[in-house]
C-alpha cells in the first residue's frame, strides 16, 4: 500500500476541526518560550485591538477536544520562533480542486470555501476545473464499509496519485474537496481528510458534514474546517486561549460551537504569512458574509475592520 512520505495531518473519525495528530500537530498557547522573538509594535496592537470581539476558551466539556488531549497552544511568537511554513514569492496562490460529482448545496459550498480562503487568507486562490475519480481503483485503495455500505476511497491514494503529479509550480497548496467518505488505514473507520505539509496538498470530504445540517449550516461547517485546515498547511496550531476557529474540536456540536474568524493571536499569524493589511481583510470577509447571507458574522467583521483601522500590521 503506498503512503505520502511527506509529514501528515489527519482528521481522524472523531476529529472535525482538528488538523494535527494529537502530540504533534495541535496547538495556541498563553505562555511565549524565551526563545521567541519579541513581538513588533504594530502586530502587538492588532492583537490588542481585536481581543474585546473572542471569548477566552472556557472550561472543556467532558467530550470536548481539550478534555482529550492536552495542548500548550501556540502564541503568535512561539509561531514567529517556530520557523513556519509560509507562502513565497513562487509558492503564493491556493489551488482548489472538486473532485467527484456534487449536488447543487455541495457545489455552492465548494465555491464559497474558495470565495472565503482568499478573503481569510489574503491569498490568491483558483478554483479547479472539476475532475472525476478513475473508473477504476484497486482494492488497495477502495473498500466498502458499515452498515449500510458505503464507498470509502483512502487519502493516500487521493494525495499520492491525484494531487502530487497536478501540483502547480506556484502553489501554496493544493486542496481537493469530494463528497466522497473516506479512509486512511484499514484500522480507522473513517477520516475526514488528510494534508500532507511537505508535499502542500490535501483532501478534505464533505460527506459527513451535511448530517443534521441545515443549508447555512452545513455552509459554515465547510467554511471553518476549510479555514482551519489550511492554517495547520501553514503551520499554524490549535487555539487553546480563546474560543476560535483554529481551535480543535472533537466532534460536529463542538466544531458548530467555534466562530468562523482566528482570534487575536491567531489573526496575527495570517497578517504575517500572508503580507496582507488587517483592515482590507475585514472588508473582504465582511463583503464575503454578506454576498452569503451570513448577517451576524458581517457585523462582527466590520465592527473589527473599525477596531484596527488605524493599525497597519503588514510586515
Amino acid at each position: 500500500m503506498k503512503r505520502s512520505a511527506a509529514a501528515i495531518i489527519l482528521l481522524t473519525f472523531f476529529i472535525v476541526g482538528c488538523g494535527g495528530s494529537a502530540n504533534n500537530d495541535a496547538a495556541n498557547s498563553t505562555n511565549a518560550g524565551s526563545a521567541a522573538p519579541k513581538v513588533k509594535k504594530d502586530y502587538a496592537e492588532l492583537i490588542k485591538a481585536i481581543e474585546p470581539f473572542f471569548q477566552p476558551m472556557g472550561k472543556p466539556g467532558k467530550y470536548d477536544w481539550l478534555a482529550t488531549f492536552q495542548e500548550s497552544g501556540q502564541t503568535f511568537a512561539e509561531y514567529l520562533a517556530a520557523d513556519p511554513k509560509l507562502p513565497d514569492t513562487i509558492r503564493k496562490t491556493l489551488y482548489i480542486q472538486p473532485i467527484g460529482n456534487f449536488s447543487p448545496e455541495e457545489k455552492k459550498a465548494v465555491d464559497a470555501a474558495a470565495d472565503y480562503l482568499q478573503a481569510f487568507y489574503q491569498l490568491k486562490v483558483k478554483k479547479l476545473p472539476s475532475r472525476q475519480f478513475p473508473s477504476k481503483i484497486t482494492k488497495d485503495d477502495l473498500r466498502m464499509r458499515g452498515y449500510p455500505s458505503i464507498r470509502q476511497i483512502r487519502t493516500g491514494y487521493i494525495l499520492d496519485e491525484l494531487l502530487k503529479p497536478k501540483l502547480p509550480k506556484d502553489a501554496a497548496a493544493l486542496i481537493a474537496f469530494t463528497n466522497e467518505d473516506l479512509y486512511m488505514t484499514d484500522t480507522m473507520n473513517f477520516v475526514f481528510g488528510q494534508a500532507s505539509l511537505e508535499d502542500r496538498v490535501a483532501v478534505w470530504s464533505l460527506n459527513r458534514l451535511e448530517k443534521n445540517a441545515s443549508p447555512m449550516l452545513f455552509l459554515t461547517r465547510t467554511l471553518k474546517i476549510a479555514a482551519h485546515e489550511t492554517g495547520h498547511m501553514f503551520s499554524m496550531r490549535h487555539c487553546t486561549k480563546y474560543s476560535c476557529v483554529m481551535s480543535g474540536t472533537n466532534n460536529l456540536n463542538e466544531t458548530d460551537s467555534r466562530p468562523i474568524d482566528a482570534c487575536p493571536e491567531c489573526t496575527a499569524k495570517i497578517i504575517y504569512l500572508s503580507k496582507a493589511d488587517a483592515e482590507k481583510r475585514y472588508a473582504d470577509l465582511a463583503k464575503f458574509a454578506k454576498q452569503y447571507g451570513m448577517t451576524k458574522e458581517e457585523k462582527s467583521f466590520k465592527e473589527k475592520q473599525s477596531a484596527v483601522k488605524k493599525i497597519n500590521a503588514s510586515p
